[in-house]
């Protein structure tokens, strides 16, 4: 990408190098059946605050074409540099995200509130840039270009999905995740380590503040087997040898396990390679949607338990989280989610729920583990109500497993 800056900051030369071409598309999206001459007033404006930011940008780059309206869209046209069309598109793409993003908020800054409201930010843009060389460029390729650079910004916010399905993709094909492990603590045998949760983090926070945005956003491109098995490669490979009762907690989603794709069994290699066993792996199921297909969830988890992995559903008592699952699923452990653990010392309508859950528990020979415990009177109450196993920043902050042992 700092190669193609300083193309793009070339004063002097000519552009005979300039092998592609680009669009950058942007368009106000006004309210359908609007007044017509305050629509006019507002493509004045517009035109007017676009045309002198697009020149104050790009009009000293000698790979700087020109602009063109078509009624109320606008085209920005440049000649590209040699390079990959996908790092051509991606370079366009940021570019073009820095100056629209900054573009749409100084000019609604600028206008009344009245016509903030009625033109609601609604700006649409999109970048296209020809997979032909600029010297055999005519009209009609310009024309392609431009009409692939509307399609890409036809619905508001086409501009930021692409960058992020191109960190996403990023992440996943450059394995740019890390492993910490937050530790479950065991309430029946004071100060002893029962076994780690393995979270996921990433450096980069530019796209996805967090694991959850990230695991969403692959739920939305269709990326979460990729991006769950990356997960749980790194949870083993950043893992230093467990002791022979402890547990290492990995999550997987539900859904992937409907997935006809999926298939069971490549954890196996990897546990051997770090001298582990399906006895430490303890798979702890989230639901980020509720499972439509427990037969298939259920025929999955059995091929996992015959080769000695235990199974354990994450956050009961919030979200999709349900006793459907555990009825249907049968696991080895109950994680208790922060919604009910959190003052329960105050609240006996948690306390109430958390009885409950010990009682269904204890029918089923399955453990507690009560989550999100950050106060010493939380975690005073789970023991006295005799959970086996508790987690929490109070217990343990995640990080680096070899931190663990220092």
């Amino acid at each position: 990408m700092r190669q193609l800056r300083e193309i793009w900051r070339l004063k002097s030369g000519k552009n005979e190098s300039a092998d592609h071409l680009g669009i950058i598309y942007l368009s106000w999206q006004l309210p359908t059946g609007s007044q017509r001459n305050r629509d006019y007033s507002l493509q004045e404006q517009w035109r007017y605050f676009a045309e002198r930011e697009i020149d104050a940008a790009f009009g000293s780059s000698l790979l700087y074409e020109g602009l063109q309206w078509m009624k109320e869209d606008l085209f920005i046209h440049l000649r590209m540099p040699a390079g990959s069309q996908r790092l051509l598109e991606g370079w366009l793409l940021e570019l073009a995200h820095k100056h629209t993003t900054e573009w749409e908020r100084r000019f609604v800054e600028g206008l009344s509130i009245e016509e903030q409201l009625y033109l609601e930010r609604k700006l649409h843009a999109g970048v296209a840039v020809s997979s032909k060389d600029s010297h055999a460029a005519d009209g009609l390729v310009w024309y392609e270009v431009m009409k692939t650079a509307i399609l890409h910004g036809q619905s508001a916010g086409a501009m930021e999905r692409s960058l992020k399905r191109r960190e996403i993709d990023r992440v996943i094909g450059e394995r740019l995740i890390k492993p910490v492990y937050q530790p479950i603590v065991s309430l029946q045998r004071e100060g002893e380590v029962f076994g780690y949760e393995a979270l996921t983090r990433t450096e980069d926070t530019t796209w996805f503040g967090g694991p959850l945005e990230l695991f969403l956003f692959a739920e939305q491109q269709g990326l979460t087997y990729s991006l769950d098995r990356l997960a749980r490669e790194k949870a083993i490979d950043g893992c230093i040898t467990l002791k022979p009762n402890q547990k290492l907690f990995i999550n997987v989603m539900a859904q992937i396990m409907e997935d006809p794709s999926f298939s069971p069994g490549q954890t196996l290699t990897l546990l051997e390679q770090h001298h582990l066993s399906p006895h430490h792996v303890v798979f702890e199921i989230t639901e980020r949607s509720a499972i439509a297909d427990f037969g298939t969830v259920k025929k999955a988890l059995e091929h996992y338990r015959s080769q000695g992995y235990q199974i354990a559903i994450d956050d009961v008592g919030a979200g999709y989280s349900s006793l459907q699952s555990v009825v249907e699923l049968r696991p080895d452990y109950l994680k208790v989610d922060r919604s009910i653990i959190q003052n329960i010392h105050l609240d006996e309508m948690k306390e109430h729920i958390l009885y409950t859950l010990i009682q269904l528990a204890a029918k089923m020979d399955i453990s507690i583990i009560a989550e999100g415990i950050e106060l010493e009177e939380e975690l005073a109450k789970v023991r006295e109500m005799g959970v086996e196993y508790a987690q929490g920043y109070l217990l343990g902050r995640p990080k680096a497993f070899d931190s663990h042992r220092q």
